[in-house]
């Protein structure tokens, strides 16, 4: 069985290397979406994070201070 000639074994390989192109291509499309998910998830969870920060800061500012009780107490 005769070898391949050179021009066959580039053209081989330039094929193999356009596979692998398209697959590096479609890897990074599925990483690119999961990054962009994943930051929409990060951003949500700052959001619901001040918003719950908030929530606790208004219900402290609500408690009494304690000067305030020592002054209520007899």
């Amino acid at each position: 069985m005769a070898s391949p000639s050179p021009i066959d074994q580039v053209a081989e390989r330039i094929e193999r290397l356009l596979l692998r192109h398209a697959e590096l291509q479609r890897t990074n499309a599925l990483l690119s979406e999961q990054v962009a998910t994943l930051t929409q998830e990060r951003d949500s969870l700052r959001s619901r994070l001040q918003a719950a920060r908030a929530r606790i800061n208004t219900l402290i500012e609500r408690l009494p201070s304690a000067s305030q009780d020592q002054e209520q107490q007899p």
